[in-house]
């Protein structure tokens, strides 16, 4: 929201609760599934006590955001992913057994892999979804039996202070904690030797963030966006394309980091799509600017950022279509920060719109000939974090996602592969390093170490003759080796 002002955390106090955290973690031992249900459980109850009061902090951190909005897509989400952590925490904390070469298994060795937390998680999140950019890396965090600090977002300062407020009535400090503040806070907290770091943001910040975390050897897992590209195949039902990309363009005004960035279709097909997208728009929201249902951009900085990419589309040549059903007069608008859906045909690579992310309600419309030519064109930018593909047509189904690499997939459809906590959801390359969501993310936050164990009894290094003097048992075990 324009015009807020934080007040920076020292790096200091960082640094601090980061040691009262490990101390507190070292001092327990190991966090039993009882230990981590209940924090599982208080963490749930953190959402759902404050639900209310979230999506109405959440709205006036946004100017405007729909209640159903923020119920779906965040406290709906997060509920999901803690009930999950809940009922299957004990499963996945299960040493797993492995299997062993030939022949120490028959010799009484034995192997399993054993989940083990990794200690002090640092989290700074977004805003763009306040809530499950939050709960849903912290149930995984906290099923995997560590302490967290969690630095959220700046952008919707409302929400972040309820955040320090609620998790402090749930949680001692050295459990969960919450700092709050701005560029200096983040700085200072990526720069702390966290035992893991997790950001979620653009790629430009997740390499200041990499960077910082280099010089303590964190490792990280950084959820950077991209260019989500959309292709649609020959077979695909336009009107069924239209629907579901205008569906989650517009959820949330676009600000999503698996909204389609821009749509791929033959040219002979362009027209139709534009005139099928532009009336599901004007269905849905028959008004923007006085439709409580539109989501208004984050800040004011952000809206002339998007009104920057429509004004250069339209210097380079491009045919933009605004599409404002109810003919609003948005540049009359005080602190709501809306934009008016549109669409950008057959944009040039040269337009800053093609070049960076957009996260607002802004969709470029490009042509293709071939199915060649748009594999070569995703193939030749920064792998996205999500590729959608739209069609019925098995081979060329194939063909785009095996000649195509993206942090995930959704076919017929678009941004639902994210939803599933089943599924693990992050990038690759540019857009991003690891990835969370249910089992996965548990042992993303998890050291899954392996433990070996030989009999006492029994030397197997005598029986495979390592131990010198070598005599031909060991020869013979080696041919065997390498036969």
């Amino acid at each position: 929201m324009d015009g807020m002002h934080y007040v920076e955390t020292p790096e200091e106090d960082i640094a601090s609760l980061l040691q009262r955290q490990r101390k507190a973690y070292l001092a327990e031992g190991e966090a039993t599934e009882a230990v981590r249900k209940d924090r599982l459980k208080r963490a749930l109850q953190v959402l759902m006590d404050n639900k209310d009061e979230y999506v109405r902090r959440i709205s006036e951190d946004f100017g405007n955001r729909s209640d159903s909005t923020t119920l779906f897509a965040d406290v709906g989400a997060s509920a999901s992913a803690l009930k999950e952590a809940i009922k299957h925490v004990g499963k996945w904390m299960r040493p797993e057994k492995r299997p062993l070469q030939f022949p120490l298994g028959l010799l009484g060795a034995k192997a399993q892999v054993v989940p083990q937390p990794k200690g002090v998680v640092g989290l700074i999140t977004p805003w763009n979804f306040p809530l499950t950019m939050v709960f849903v890396p912290l149930a995984q965090m906290l099923a995997a039996g560590n302490r967290v600090v969690i630095k959220p977002s700046e952008h919707t300062p409302q929400t972040s202070e309820l955040f320090a407020k609620t998790f402090a009535e749930k949680f001692n400090d050295t459990e969960v904690a919450v700092v709050n503040g701005a560029v200096e806070t983040s700085q200072a907290f990526a720069k702390q030797p966290w035992d893991h770091l997790m950001f979620t943001g653009a790629p430009v910040v997740g390499k200041l963030i990499m960077r910082a975390a280099a010089e303590n050897l964190t490792p990280v897992t950084l959820e950077l966006g991209g260019k989500s590209p959309v292709v649609v195949g020959e077979s695909a039902d336009l009107d069924m394309v239209a629907e579901r990309v205008a569906t989650m363009k517009l959820l949330n005004a676009g600000q999503i980091c698996l909204a389609p960035d821009y749509v791929n279709l033959k040219k002979e097909k362009r027209d139709t799509f534009v005139d099928s997208y532009s009336k599901k728009v004007e269905q849905m929201y028959p008004s923007m600017l006085s439709n409580d249902d539109y989501t208004s951009i984050i800040s004011k900085r952000h809206r002339e950022r998007l009104e920057g990419y429509l004004e250069d589309a339209r210097e380079k040549g491009a045919d933009v279509r605004v599409i404002n059903p109810a003919d609003e007069d948005f540049a009359g608008q005080n602190q709501s920060n809306k934009l008016p859906a549109a669409v950008i045909l057959d944009p040039t690579d040269d337009m800053k719109v093609m070049q960076e992310e957009i996260f607002g309600p802004i969709l470029p419309v490009r042509t293709y000939e071939k199915t060649e030519d748009v594999i070569e064109y995703v193939n030749e930018r920064e792998r996205p974090l999500a590729l959608y593909y739209f069609g019925e047509d098995e081979s060329e189904q194939k063909k785009v996602l095996n000649s195509t690499t993206s942090g995930g997939v959704t076919v017929n459809d678009v941004l639902w592969h994210g939803g599933h906590e089943t599924l693990p959801f992050g990038g690759v390359g540019n857009s991003g390093i690891g990835a969370y969501h249910g089992y996965d993310g548990f042992k993303e936050f998890s050291h899954m170490k392996p433990v070996l164990k030989h009999p006492s009894k029994t030397s197997i290094g005598r029986l495979l003759g390592i131990v010198p003097p070598y005599t031909d048992k060991l020869k013979k075990n080696v041919d065997r080796m390498i036969k």
